[in-house]
């Protein structure tokens, strides 16, 4: 199985910008294009999923 994609999971009460900050990184670090953060401090988990595309 080979990874495409960064996940990055966070127990935050709001995602920030420093975390999309993070996520683009480490998505141009590894040469990926899609990463998501889930962020599990939510009450729905669908409200927590932010997809980034590098």
């Amino acid at each position: 199985m080979i990874l495409e994609d960064v996940l990055e999971l966070k127990v935050v009460d709001t995602i920030a910008l420093i975390h999309e900050a993070q996520l683009l990184t480490y998505l141009r670090l590894s040469g990926m294009k899609v990463g998501l953060i889930i962020n599990l401090n939510v009450s729905v988990l669908k409200e927590g999923i932010k997809g980034l595309v590098f």
